[in-house]
């Protein structure tokens, strides 16, 4: 196998920061730790709208800059469909020609199946490089929540002949989860994913008591009936195929017993509003309480302050969340669905349990009430978390990369000959 010390990787996404999601983590931590081991990185994704930057708290030229990689961000427009998500330009084609010349990419690594990621595969196709296809989202399940004007089993095979695309075309295929390395198969792609979820950098726990004293000050200041209550806490987008609002059905049976708890949700997106709406119908929004969008490097401090972290989703296909609550020793209740249920794989840091509101409600009971318990999953969750260490897993991307490259390079000469 030909083997580049040093190479030049291209990352295409169509979703980046401001837009926080699993893929925009995933991508940002692997192009990290690919930089520490000297090679050279590009992540290719969009330029969000000024209004999106100023929401997000994000400064996209001051952030871009301070990056240890080099980010090309391509002119984009918005989407009719949804708020949070944005589109290239078609006439910014020979930008983004120009920009790769320059960069002079061993390897497209597609993360995204959208317009970003659409480029990708044309500029892959164009330089003969290998592609690397990242499969991080059912479509097939995501694209109701968005164009639901058309028939459920129209979405579903949109959202499988979009992914299909990359999957066809794609050198070697990665998949976060056995799940969704068993679905390339099940979508008729007779070759095996490759394994590789998304890992946890180490300064997820850099702890800085002076920041925690001012976010606690300020969460506190904002919703003073959280002090001194048993945080649940809920980290991620808020979106309706997260399944929130069975939080609030949990929260009303653990209140039965445990009135001192409370809900806080970490995170943005379009079902905030409703999500609010819901709280005061339903008479608990003195339990509930709603940060909004949060700094990545944030995080530690919800985790460190909360007593419990709740994940209800069933759709979730990595689970990052939930090893981040690990990291720091937060012991989990979650529905053991998708990318959870490659995760907990049973009981490892807290309850995998079945979508019944009843049985997770008791295992958080459990939980806030039987001390010794809580110690001990608290301390198994650090433990269970380590395997998911970005510095543990990026030597093997790598090796994926060079495996890519070769099955390129014999392509190439195959069709010379």
């Amino acid at each position: 196998m030909r083997y580049i010390q040093n190479m030049n990787i291209a990352m295409f996404t169509d979703a980046y920061f401001p837009r926080i999601n699993g893929v925009t983590i995933s991508v940002k931590s692997y192009a990290e730790e690919l930089t520490k081991l000297g090679h050279k990185v590009c992540i290719v994704c969009l330029k969000y709208s000024a209004e999106q930057q100023k929401s997000a708290l994000f400064d996209e030229e001051d952030e871009d800059s301070k990056s240890p990689f080099q980010i090309i961000r391509i002119p984009s427009t918005g989407i009719i469909w949804s708020k949070e998500d944005r589109m290239v330009r078609i006439d910014k084609w020979h930008f983004l020609k120009k920009a790769m010349k320059a960069f002079n990419p061993d390897v497209i690594h597609i993360n995204g199946e959208w317009t970003v990621g659409y480029l990708g595969a044309l500029y892959s196709k164009k330089a003969k490089l290998p592609i690397v296809f990242t499969f991080h989202t059912l479509w097939e399940d995501y694209l109701a929540n968005y164009i639901y004007f058309l028939p459920h089993s129209s979405t579903q095979k949109l959202g499988r002949d979009i992914v299909k695309f990359y999957l066809k075309r794609a050198s070697l295929i990665i998949a976060p989860t056995k799940r969704i390395a068993k679905v390339v198969h099940e979508y008729g792609i007779n070759r095996d994913a490759e394994l590789l979820p998304t890992g946890v950098p180490s300064d997820l726990v850099n702890f800085k008591k002076e920041q925690d004293k001012r976010i606690k000050n300020a969460l506190f200041k904002k919703f003073p009936f959280l002090k001194n209550r048993k945080i649940l806490l809920y980290v991620g987008r808020v979106v309706k195929e997260k399944n929130l609002s069975f939080l609030y059905d949990m929260l009303e049976r653990v209140h039965k017993t445990n009135p001192e708890a409370a809900l806080l949700f970490v995170g943005d997106g379009p079902y905030l509003e409703e999500l609010k709406e819901l709280a005061e119908e339903r008479g608990i929004k003195d339990s509930v309480a709603f940060t909004g969008y949060a700094a990545r490097e944030d995080l530690i401090y919800f985790y460190k302050m909360s007593s419990i972290f709740v994940f209800p989703s069933l759709t979730e296909t990595q689970g990052l969340v939930t090893i981040e609550a690990m990291t720091v020793g937060l012991p989990l209740v979650a529905i053991g669905a998708m990318g959870t249920l490659d995760v907990m794989r049973g009981d490892n840091g807290g309850f995998m349990v079945k979508n019944d509101v009843d049985e997770f409600s008791s295992k958080v009971q459990l939980l806030l009430n039987d001390k010794q318990l809580y110690e001990a999953k608290s301390k198994e969750a650090k433990t269970w978390a380590k395997q998911w260490s970005i510095e543990t897993l990026t030597p093997t991307l790598v090796k994926y990369y060079q495996k890519a490259i070769e099955l390129k390079k014999q392509e190439n000469e195959s069709s010379q000959s």
